[in-house]
């Protein structure tokens, strides 16, 4: 119905997808999905009934110059700093979970054959596996940002049908998991073998929260901007080629953590981030076309399963052992495979008061990491 060169169209039609999404979100069953997976599943069908086009260059503006933005506006409230001073223990799991995603992912590459995945990509088939290892690494310690930054980087990106199913996957299987997590948090044999949590914070620092305004949301966009740019010319003058998402996640940092008040200067830069990304992953969805996602989907299945059977296992082996509670190394989990949006939610949910900040504190950490550790996987495999 939309021409591939109406792109003004296609951008409508994403934007119009993420309110439906969003506003779908609130329902009893949307809930359970997720805003991300119904966008997700919204955009695959709109492409796939022919109301938009699978590829189109206004997907390409979406990778090109959206992403790269997302990243500051996720990564200003990330001052290292403070995660250390107030979320010492639940980082600590954090870090656990981090191990236990890149074990998870070396295991399942090792068993399964995924060099036969993305077969237009435009990299070298002998690479491949390291860069699914990377993207998903990437992803389920960061999340979408991570993952549409090693899509770039190894090159996944430019097979956009498998692109597409592993986002699914990916997001279906999040899902999934969320929900496992919820169980295990309700299991009282479990929760008699893990210490109580040691954190004195009793309520959610709701107090301490900058106030969202337009000016904040505007000077977050125009700083997010400018960081992309400057990031962009110091890889040109490093001659540091195909490294831009790995120079702006540590410029970020860097002003996060030695200018604090740019996080109440630029509140609201974190929501905002979270809205625009949907945009990103209807642009994602829209290249599936669904007949080449079932053929790639068992190996998938596959991956995340292996990958998040083992990420769970590491993290609550190794944390009893470490005497974490189930609270902290379940707020970890959660922020890592699922980002810094819904831990500090889930915590909230369960009365977990004193996981409610540090949730989003190593949530947005994982941003940080998730496209760092997932280069450095990429490259050393």
């Amino acid at each position: 119905m939309i021409d591939p060169e109406n792109h003004l169209g296609i951008v409508a039609v994403l934007i119009a997808l993420s309110a439906l999404s969003f506003t779908l979100e609130r329902t009893r069953l949307g809930s359970l999905l997720t805003g991300t997976v119904i966008m997700i599943l919204l955009s695959i069908f709109a492409a796939n009934v022919g109301v938009i086009p699978h590829q189109a260059t206004a997907y390409d503006w979406v990778f090109a110059y959206l992403v790269p933005v997302l990243i500051p506006l996720f990564l200003l409230q990330g001052d290292v700093r403070r995660v250390v001073r107030e979320a010492a223990r639940t980082g600590l799991a954090f870090l656990i979970a981090t191990v236990g995603t890149v074990i998870g992912v070396l295991v399942a590459v090792s068993i399964l054959d995924l060099s036969a995945l993305a077969p237009e990509a435009v990299i070298d088939p002998t690479r491949k596996e390291a860069a699914i290892a990377g993207l998903f690494a990437a992803t389920y310690i960061g999340g979408s940002v991570n993952y549409a930054a090693l899509g770039e980087i190894t090159g996944l990106v430019s097979d956009p049908s498998f692109f597409a199913a592993a986002t699914a996957a990916d997001n279906l299987f999040s899902a999934v998991f969320l929900s496992l997590i919820g169980l295990i948090a309700g299991n009282r044999w479990l929760n008699a073998r893990y210490p109580q949590s040691l954190s004195a914070e009793t309520t959610a620092d709701t107090q301490n929260l900058p106030a969202i305004t337009l000016r904040s949301i505007l000077l977050a966009l125009a700083v997010s901007a400018l960081l992309v740019v400057i990031s962009d010319w110091l890889g040109q003058q490093l001659a540091f080629a195909g490294a831009r998402f790995v120079i702006l996640t540590l410029l970020t940092l860097a002003i996060a953590t030695l200018l604090p008040k740019i996080r109440i200067w630029t509140a609201g830069s974190f929501e905002i981030g979270v809205r625009l990304s949907f945009i990103f992953f209807g642009s994602i969805a829209a290249g599936a076309n669904i007949k080449a996602m079932l053929v790639v989907a068992p190996l998938l299945i596959g991956l995340v399963v292996i990958l998040l059977a083992i990420h769970l296992t590491v993290l609550l082996a190794v944390g009893r052992w470490m005497k974490l509670s189930l609270p902290e190394l379940l707020t970890a989990s959660n922020a890592a495979i699922l980002g810094a949006t819904t831990a500090p939610a889930m915590a909230a949910a369960k009365g977990w008061h004193d996981q409610v900040t540090p949730g989003v504190l190593v949530g947005v950490m994982g941003y940080g990491l998730g496209t760092l550790i997932g280069t450095a996987l990429f490259n050393l495999m």
